[in-house]
């Protein structure tokens, strides 16, 4: 399509995206929601790959504050992403979208192994890639996994998926007199402690001059205009 400021995207959803009302596990329609909203853009002829996060089912930092072994914790969360990942290809097939799981930890009866040059084939073929698994290390959030995927497909921007639309100098739920920021460098975020991504996830984007979209994914049309150059939720870029 005519137009585009992005042609290839790399989109982060945190797991709470695909949790119903009660927060946690995968709710159905909210997943198809999510698929419908991804089709549309795929139909804009924008390619996309996907990196989705698992806080709905387990959060590994979470059980190694309570004293459970971080790597083993971290290697849960890990699998959980794989199963979110499955549950969203469903859902974007029964939309009629043609779509690939790659995994960073092998497992081939699910999913593909990772591999750099067949993830990038997949999108060229018109194909939907989600990546599962993380980066298959542990210590390294699924934010630092979208941003080194985003880097190695070649993508435009790192679109960043939230409950709210954009970052805001406070929690917009908690002051209703917080300031949502249109632009912003990665050394304002850094130095700001703003919660965007972490702080590896940043200093990556940083250094590989990889922008960052923030935005509210409820609204229908909101990836829609981010895609065709309208303002949308906050942009990080270098200056």
């Amino acid at each position: 399509m005519d137009g585009l400021k992005f042609h290839r995207i790399l989109l982060k959803l945190s797991g709470e995206s695909l949790a119903g009302p009660q927060g946690f596990g995968i709710d159905p329609q909210r997943s198809l929601d999510i698929a419908l909203r991804v089709k549309n853009v795929r139909e804009m002829g924008v390619d996309v790959a996907i990196v989705i996060g698992a806080g709905n089912l387990w959060r590994g930092k979470a059980s190694a504050d309570m004293g459970m072994d971080r790597a083993t914790a971290d290697y849960m969360g890990m699998l959980a992403t794989v199963m979110n990942a499955l549950a969203l290809m469903d859902s974007l097939e029964s939309h009629g979208v043609l779509v690939r799981v790659q995994s960073a930890i092998e497992m081939r009866a699910v999913a593909e192994p990772y591999i750099r040059r067949r993830a990038i084939r997949h999108m060229e073929k018109g194909r939907v890639v989600i990546f599962g698994g993380g980066t298959g290390n542990p210590f390294f959030s699924t934010d630092t996994a979208a941003a080194l995927r985003a880097m190695e497909i070649g993508a435009d921007v790192l679109i960043k998926a939230t409950q709210v639309d954009g970052v805001y100098d406070s929690d917009p739920k908690l002051n209703p007199k917080a300031v949502r920021f249109d632009h912003l460098t990665y050394i304002d975020v850094l130095n700001r402690h703003l919660e965007v991504m972490d702080s590896t996830a940043i200093s990556l984007c940083m250094d590989n001059k990889l922008p960052i979209m923030v935005m509210n994914m409820s609204d229908p049309d909101s990836l829609r205009k981010a895609l065709m150059g309208e303002q949308v939720g906050t942009l990080v870029t270098a200056e």
